[in-house]
């Protein structure tokens, strides 16, 4: 696998693990940002599968639509509200105007995580890559 690939599967999962981490103790800012951060590098890295460049960009929409995708389709509006979750929870003073109920919840913690799960091992099956840890995702 070309290593760029293999460097943003490598960060995407330490995004999902710190994810994983901060879910047990309740840090829902954190979760729902890093969440979002692995589903970012691993559509990025899905891109590059692809043979593009991928755009410097943070926003999970423009991704998708660069992504030849079809194995994310059934994701596509969860997805979508993923964005929300970029600026708001790196910042104290954007919360809570920027998300429409406030600091995400357990709720949306819990969701994220999932969703970002669901990315990750989609992509690992779809473009047959390895993960690149041997550390599985836990189930929260």
């Amino acid at each position: 696998m070309n290593e760029e690939i293999t460097r943003w599967i490598a960060f995407a999962n330490e995004d999902l693990r710190v994810a994983e981490l901060a879910i047990e103790d309740e840090i829902n800012n954190q979760v729902c940002f890093h969440a979002q951060q692995c589903i970012e590098k691993m559509l990025k890295a899905a891109i590059l599968a692809q043979g593009r460049m991928p755009r410097r960009t943070h926003i999970i929409v423009d991704l998708l639509n660069d992504l030849a995708a079809p194995w994310l389709t059934d994701l596509g509006d969860e997805l979508k509200e993923m964005d929300l979750y970029y600026v708001p929870t790196r910042y104290p003073d954007t919360l809570p105007g920027m998300l429409p109920d406030g600091p995400p919840s357990l709720a949306d913690a819990r969701s994220a995580l999932h969703l970002a799960r669901q990315v990750y091992e989609r992509a690992v099956t779809e473009l047959n890559i390895l993960a690149y840890s041997n550390d599985e995702p836990n189930d929260a």
